[in-house]
């Protein structure tokens, strides 16, 4: 299995990789376009800003590319982000492949963000992606911004305010947490990823 690991910049970027290593998939880290076309899956990681990340999208002339896609793509926290009309977070255009806007999470005294820890995940949707995960397990998340709680809303949580864990719109998913950061229901998002696809 050909797997792409879109080269947006962002700290993530080889943990994302090991994760992959750990399932025995041997990603290719790409920017050129005629190599995400010709993969079987695709991953579009970011650890950075919405508006930094479309940014360099830009730059490599992915953005299209990205929006044709004809292969299933998962998007991981700011790639998930990315996969929505817009962000609030440079009030910036993203990539419009899932309706709703991006916004930033309410704080509080009691509430801190940036949002960073394990969050019990509340399933909404049974999915191929999200076999095998159930209510009460957790994953780990770091993000100050949020996708909203839509009709394409697989998995939910909560920090101050219920929003998007995981999404999925045909061939197009995102996850808000870090797979390679969330242990054994990580893995299994992404082995339910490569396995299955999106169906």
């Amino acid at each position: 299995m050909r797997v792409a690991l879109v080269d947006a910049g962002g700290a993530n970027i080889g943990s994302v990789l090991f994760a992959l290593q750990r399932l025995g998939v041997e990603a290719t880290l790409t920017a050129d376009a005629e190599v995400i076309c010709a993969s079987d899956r695709v991953i579009l990681p970011g650890v950075s800003t919405a508006a930094m990340v479309m940014g360099r999208l830009r730059e490599l002339d992915l953005v299209d590319t990205l929006r044709t896609l004809e292969k299933p793509l998962l998007g991981v926290c700011v790639g998930m982000q990315l996969l929505y009309e817009r962000s609030e977070e440079g009030e910036v255009e993203c990539l419009g492949l899932l309706p709703g806007c991006v916004t930033k999470l309410a704080s509080s005294a009691a509430i801190r963000v940036p949002h960073m820890g394990w969050n019990t995940l509340q399933p909404l949707r049974s999915m191929s992606l999200v076999e095998g995960i159930d209510a009460r397990d957790q994953a780990y998340f770091v993000h100050s911004y949020a996708a909203p709680v839509t009709e394409d809303c697989v998995l939910a949580t909560e920090h101050g305010q219920r929003f998007a864990a995981v999404a999925q719109r045909g061939r197009v998913a995102g996850a808000q947490f870090h797979p390679e950061r969330s242990a054994a229901v990580g893995a299994r998002l992404l082995h339910n990823f490569l396995e299955s696809g999106l169906a």
